[in-house]
């Protein structure tokens, strides 16, 4: 049997041994549609998981769903996906383990996507997103001041009430101790997921994540990690995807639709070339697979806003780690948007340990975003400053503070609208910049 020991006071990790089953973390939801939502828990050992849920304010009607028992081959994980559920609708749910509740002090509850086509406007909404999330264990941290810290940013999303929370990657840190040893890989995700300040956002909002270096393998890592594959199942247990990848090229890439925007989100990783490598045809972030799947997937949407979301930056400078150092597919993914006439094209990223938003101006075409959100409870850079990106909105670089994002769009059919937010540890807003979807719309 697995041991998660814990070590700091703001992580609520029982240990595994315990004799009663118990909740360690969760319960959290995860991709939601018109009719069906996935919830996602994990227990400290072998239980029977149940959820009671019912229309908001309607109790008394309340439903159950099947029974899931939890293993210690799945590291005691359990997933449901709760079906015939009905459109546009807020449920509140309750988690039951071995038949009893299990009191929550914080609201547990989902909305369901609005059946808007044909028959009104799209329906308002708001997406938080962010990255870079370090969780402190100092036995196997480097010494000196501790790295992460402001854990109640989490309590400050989930004060926004978003309907979406999107995860850029570094959505945990491995270390030096657990890079080659899969057993290692589990309790840290674990230990990291049960930080007691993130599950009440885990309980109320739909989470949605891709990767980046430091919940894929070590830092700077690229499809020659020897535990990629036990890192790509690792990360598939614990977050409640609607797919990942796709039946010929596996990957965390996916895409995911809610009112009238599509989120295309990609692996930075998997696929990978070494950063070091000659800036040649043949060097590759996305791979040739899974940019072919982009480009397809660009083509094929009738969405107002295709947002690409990405662990790095697309648009930045070529002295960090950026699309752009790989420059056959920066090309190929810029030029097939030109000619094909996309429209409605907007770029979010991580990592970088700072907040900005970067604009493309090209007077041929529409300007392309890409809005940067980072860290959330990592670190924060004092490398980076403002003159390193030549792209960067003025009033828009943020490195005096953990930070997290916010789309919100609005807006009649016709004259839809979206407005990028950031924000600081405490909720504070930084800075705001609206976005109509008339202003990205290419040339005829």
């Amino acid at each position: 049997m697995r041991i998660f020991t814990v070590f700091a006071a703001s992580i609520c990790v029982l240990s595994l041994s315990s004799a009663q089953p118990s909740i360690l973390s969760g319960p959290m939801v995860g991709y939601g549609d018109m009719m069906e939502t996935m919830l996602w828990v994990q227990t400290t050992s072998a239980a029977t998981i149940q959820y009671r849920y019912w229309i908001e304010g309607e109790k008394k009607n309340a439903l159950l769903s099947k029974k899931v028992n939890t293993t210690e081959e799945t590291d005691f994980i359990a997933k449901h996906i709760l079906t015939n559920l009905k459109p546009g609708t807020r449920y509140e749910y309750e988690v039951m383990l071995n038949g009893k509740v299990v009191p929550r002090p914080y609201p547990l509850t989902f909305v369901t996507q609005t059946n808007w086509q044909w028959r009104s406007d799209p329906p308002d909404f708001t997406v938080a997103f962010g990255s870079c999330a370090f969780i402190n264990d100092p036995p196997s941290d480097r010494p000196g001041q501790p790295y992460g810290g402001d854990y109640h940013i989490f309590n400050s999303i989930a004060g926004k009430k978003p309907d979406l929370m999107l995860w850029l990657g570094d959505n945990w840190y491995y270390r030096e101790d657990d890079y080659f040893a899969p057993s290692r890989m589990r309790y840290r995700v674990s230990r990291d997921r049960a930080v007691s300040e993130l599950q009440p956002l885990l309980g109320s909002t739909h989470h949605y994540a891709i990767w980046d270096d430091h919940d894929f393998g070590p830092d700077n890592s690229d499809r020659t990690y020897a535990q990629r594959t036990e890192a790509f199942n690792i990360f598939r247990q614990y977050w409640a995807n609607p797919t990942y990848g796709t039946l010929e090229t596996p990957g965390v890439f996916f895409r995911f639709g809610w009112g009238d925007v599509e989120f295309f989100m990609l692996d930075d990783r998997f696929y990978r070339s070494p950063n070091r490598m000659p800036a040649d045809q043949t060097k590759t972030m996305l791979g040739k697979e899974q940019l072919q799947w982009l480009k397809e997937s660009l083509v094929s949407s009738n969405a107002t806003f295709r947002i690409i979301v990405n662990g790095n930056q697309i648009l930045a400078g070529k002295d960090i780690e950026t699309l752009r150092n790989y420059p056959a597919e920066f090309d190929e993914l810029i030029g097939w948007i030109k000619t094909q006439k996309i429209p409605g094209v907007l770029f979010l990223s991580g990592d970088r340990h700072i907040a900005e938003l970067s604009v493309l101006e090209d007077s041929a075409f529409y300007p392309f975003y890409d809005f940067t959100s980072s860290p959330l409870t990592a670190g924060i850079s004092t490398r980076r400053t403002i003159g390193q990106n030549s792209l960067l909105v003025p009033g828009t670089f943020v490195n005096d503070s953990r930070n997290f994002g916010m789309l919100r769009f609005d807006g009649q059919r016709d004259s839809r609208r979206l407005t990028m937010e950031l924000y600081d540890t405490n909720g504070k807003l930084r800075w705001s910049l609206s976005v109509k979807a008339s202003e990205l719309v290419p040339p005829q």
